[in-house]
């Protein structure tokens, strides 16, 4: 599709492509696909931007360093990329001159797009509801977050195509159009470095439904106070369906035992018995299943459809991955865990866990849940790794609760998967759920998730039983 809506957005304006990492690469591609002779100018706070080959480009301009995001008020139009964050500059840029991939995609192809986001779960939702999609024979594409920018999927769409966008609170941050299918799972304190506050967060997580029309479609967890909040706050009027473990008025979703059913008030709509049907572990995967199951039927898909799409789904990695058993040992790769609602429900969903590997950066989030939830159900052995580790080892140990039996503090990986081996009994789990982010040690959480399974395998062959 020739994206006709976003370049009349585009032309004539003062553009700054503000970071360029994958998305401002796709914007910049884009704009010099239809625009080659446009002043544009890309800025980046690393000094790398420079050793790209722009010698074809007589027209475009670089800035770099510490003084990047200087004079951005200068610009007709700020195309931010999402990491990008207004925080720590000491003037004020005028949000009208903000934009992103995100915000244009949506105000040109916002009819054909289901966004989901929540501050877990929204790449195993995305890709679930992609997966039925395709598995249904419709015209589909992941895209967003997920790994590839919006943008880089315009040629592939046609007028009937349906593009499925994992979109992050970063993404929409600034927006002027929210998807007509929109599905918010749920609202934890995460990204407070970038946000400045939780209660910013939280407005950029609704934006995913505070711009649409009324009566577009909108899928939320009825379990979350804080999505109930925001909708009573905004006074969202949707055509909605909720999920979760009560009763609404409408149509809402609920799950007993493994059989999920659908009613519209006290009637009850459809079940979709799940036991042979997921390979999804815990509970919270079966509030995902609910809220993919939700867009599935609003687009037609049969119940048959929908149980064997889930059949031949698999989780993604880094996601309670199960990593195999080694010396008698079941070891987990959790890495995709930044805050600590998601460590305590893999812990949940494992059940059998003996050893844990929890902290990294410390974004300052409240740890005093999970050291609750821990002192109440004793793990036998954690390594704490990383600021945020030694922080809810202090805040623990400051407390009357119960400490686990072997405390390990360490920064290599390789120090605490011996310890794992060590330690963890036969036929029990040994799991990585850092509830913290990374970046104080590794590039993200994949590398963090590839190392620790790269780590168990290595010392696997080299001490063998």
């Amino acid at each position: 599709m020739r994206p006709d809506f976003i370049l009349q957005k585009l032309e004539g304006r003062k553009i700054i492509i503000l970071g360029y990492g994958r998305e401002g690469r796709s914007s910049y591609q884009l704009i010099r696909r239809y625009f080659p002779e446009m002043k544009i100018t890309i800025a980046d706070k690393s000094e790398t931007l420079l050793q790209e080959d722009f010698s074809g480009d007589a027209h475009l301009a670089l800035v770099t360093g510490k003084q990047y995001d200087r004079n951005l008020n200068d610009y007709d139009l700020i195309l931010k990329s999402p990491g990008i964050s207004f925080n720590n500059l000491d003037y004020l840029v005028e949000t009208e001159r903000i934009t992103s991939q995100t915000d244009l995609f949506l105000q040109a192809f916002h009819a054909q797009v289901v966004g989901i986001t929540g501050t877990k779960g929204k790449s195993t939702t995305a890709s679930l509801t992609y997966h039925l999609f395709k598995e249904a024979g419709r015209d589909v594409i992941l895209a967003g977050n997920i790994g590839v920018p919006l943008f880089d999927v315009i040629d592939r769409m046609t007028p009937q195509t349906l593009v499925v966008a994992e979109l992050s609170a970063h993404q929409l941050e600034f927006l002027h159009r929210s998807p007509d299918y929109a599905v918010l799972l749920n609202i934890y304190q995460e990204h407070l470095d970038h946000f400045n506050s939780f209660n910013n967060y939280q407005i950029a997580k609704i934006n995913i439904a505070r711009f649409q029309e009324e009566r577009q479609f909108f899928v939320y967890n009825g379990d979350d106070h804080l999505i109930e909040d925001l909708i009573q706050a905004y006074d969202l009027n949707r055509d909605r369906v909720i999920f979760g473990t009560k009763p609404h008025t409408g149509i809402y979703a609920m799950c007993d035992d493994h059989v999920v059913h659908f009613y519209n008030g006290k009637t009850l709509l459809d079940e979709y018995d799940l036991t042979d049907h997921t390979h999804l572990p815990g509970r919270h995967n079966y509030f995902n299943i609910m809220a993919a199951i939700a867009v599935a039927r609003r687009f037609g898909l049969s119940q048959e459809e929908i149980l064997r799409g889930l059949s031949s789904f698999h989780g993604l990695p880094h996601r309670i991955e199960f990593v195999g058993k080694f010396q008698g040992i079941n070891f987990y790769n959790d890495s995709i865990s930044t805050i600590p609602e998601a460590a305590i429900a893999a812990i949940k969903a494992l059940r059998k866990v003996d050893t844990l590997v929890i902290g990294g950066f410390d974004r300052g989030i409240d740890y005093s849940g999970l050291i609750d939830y821990l002192g109440e159900h004793p793990v036998r052995n954690v390594a704490f790794t990383g600021p945020a580790g030694r922080r809810i080892l202090a805040e623990w140990q400051a407390t009357a609760l119960p400490l686990p039996e072997q405390i390990f503090v360490e920064e290599d990986f390789r120090k605490i998967v011996a310890f794992a081996f060590e330690h963890t009994a036969p036929d029990k789990i040994a799991l990585l759920s850092p509830a913290a982010a990374s970046y104080n040690q590794f590039k993200n959480f994949e590398e963090r998730g590839d190392l620790f399974k790269q780590y168990i395998v290595e010392y696997s062959k080299n001490h063998t039983l």
